[in-house]
């Protein structure tokens, strides 16, 4: 684990996650997304995507690749074939996370994990920021973005923490019920408390 600040983000689907992500890029913070570092952890020709394509056949693939869309109906219909993918892909991508912070020079950064409170991922950072929606807006979004059905965005959902389990570990929370330029200004003021919370922790390290 680096030595810098590591803020853990975390949401549910349809909460914001990324456009916050890029609020943060907006002033140079680096940003380690989970959900990147699990796609190229799958990548065609790596040790994860063989290991995924013996244990779940050639039927889950499209065009050479993981069709994640035909995976993710397989996982959630049965739990234990999610506990083998999940078996499969978290210590390689626990592995990879690890050797990109340690990599990273900057005063604090984004670790974005979607699923930070269910795995307990929250023991590995030193803040954790939640970004925050009402559960319609979440399913909306959702319906929207990936043109699933209301059933098919609640049994993702089910699947995660709920809303309250999220803000209950919260260290810091931004609501993001609105348009993406009501990010501005949350974004702005935590990277100042980020940076100002990294330069004490510097310190008391001397």
């Amino acid at each position: 684990m680096s030595s810098q600040l590591v803020v853990g983000l975390t949401g549910g689907i349809g909460s914001g996650k990324s456009a916050v992500c890029r609020e943060f890029e907006r002033y140079a913070v680096p940003v380690v997304d989970a959900d990147i570092v699990a796609r190229e952890v799958v990548a065609p020709g790596s040790s994860g995507f063989a290991a995924v394509v013996e244990s779940f056949g050639e039927e889950i693939l499209s065009s050479g690749d993981i069709d994640r869309a035909k995976l993710r109906q397989v996982i959630f219909a049965d739990d234990t074939k999610r506990a083998t993918l999940e078996g499969i892909l978290h210590p390689k991508i626990r592995e990879s996370i690890d050797i990109q912070l340690a990599e990273l020079d900057s005063p604090y950064c984004i670790l974005c994990v979607p699923l930070l409170v269910e795995k307990g991922g929250y023991q590995n950072v030193d803040r954790i920021l939640v970004v925050d929606c009402p559960i319609e807006i979440q399913i909306l979004r959702v319906m929207d973005r990936d043109d699933l059905t209301r059933g098919q965005v609640e049994a993702i959902m089910q699947s995660q923490a709920t809303r309250d389990d999220r803000l209950r570990v919260a260290d810091d929370i931004i609501e993001n019920a609105g348009e993406i330029e009501a990010l501005e200004t949350p974004v702005r003021v935590l990277h100042t408390k980020y940076l100002a919370m990294a330069e004490r922790s510097k310190q008391e390290q001397l």
